[in-house]
């Protein structure tokens, strides 16, 4: 049954015109980005440290170019489409016309979105790592924010690293825009309402400031030895936006 939900979830969501639309839009913009990456030859692990872009350190500083948009506009858009956009249009309505459990609908729904983002960051990812390797300037080690200087394999693993914490910050997002698109009244409020949520945690505290500068934020946490970020703050973000997606979910009059 979930596996057939799952399916469906995602034949859905690659019929519909905005999901083929932003995908384009990102691969033209990683393209884009990509053009002015190798011709600067420079880039930054923050606003106060610019670096040397070369073979080890172009698939981290690639993603930074471009997480603004991965943040602010393609997640936002994805979210407000399938959580809202299909129960104000009443595909939902067929959806749940099925014996489908709430429950289960909801985590495919949610699992399809993480998907979406996934496979964008493997293709950034594979794009950064590769052409760095043939373009950049090719060196034996390379040093990040914080004076950590690793060889190839440690690049390697730094950036497993920073792509993985990346993807945890960006499901957090997907969860938390989730909610707001079960709440407001049609999709272009609820992508209103989540970039509105992201800037406004700046201001309700300097600890949520990687909701709005995501790599930034990335590069400063693995600068620290022993950082307890994920544990401490990010994880329980997620399970506390996830438990009120439920409830949500559960009170949620779909088919009224």
């Amino acid at each position: 049954m979930m596996t057939g939900l799952f399916i469906s979830e995602l034949e859905r969501t690659f019929k519909r015109k905005k999901t083929v639309a932003v995908l384009a839009v990102y691969a033209g913009l990683l393209a884009f980005i990509w053009f002015f990456f190798q011709r600067g030859g420079i880039s930054f692990f923050d606003a106060a440290h610019d670096v040397k872009i070369d073979s080890l350190n172009s698939a981290p500083l690639l993603l930074r170019d471009l997480s603004f948009a991965i943040t602010f506009i393609v997640i936002p858009m994805f979210v407000a489409d399938s959580f809202n956009g299909e129960y104000t249009s009443g595909a939902l309505r067929m959806v749940l016309i099925r014996p489908h459990h709430r429950v289960k609908l909801f985590f495919v729904k949610w699992a399809v979105q993480c998907l979406l983002v996934f496979i964008i960051l493997c293709i950034t990812w594979v794009v950064g790592t590769c052409l760095g390797r043939m373009v950049m300037p090719h060196v034996n080690e390379t040093t990040f924010l914080g004076g950590q200087t690793v060889g190839t394999v440690g690049a390697l693993l730094y950036s497993l690293k920073f792509y993985g914490i990346c993807f945890c910050i960006f499901i957090a997002v997907i969860s938390i825009g989730s909610i707001l698109s079960v709440l407001m009244p049609n999709s272009i409020l609820s992508y209103v309402a989540t970039i509105g949520a992201l800037i406004g945690s700046v201001y309700v505290s300097d600890k949520l400031s990687f909701f709005f500068s995501v790599t930034d934020s990335v590069f400063r946490e693995l600068s620290r030895p022993n950082s307890e970020f994920l544990v401490n703050l990010l994880f329980p973000i997620l399970l506390i936006s996830l438990i009120i997606n439920l409830f949500v979910w559960k009170k949620k009059e779909w088919v009224g």
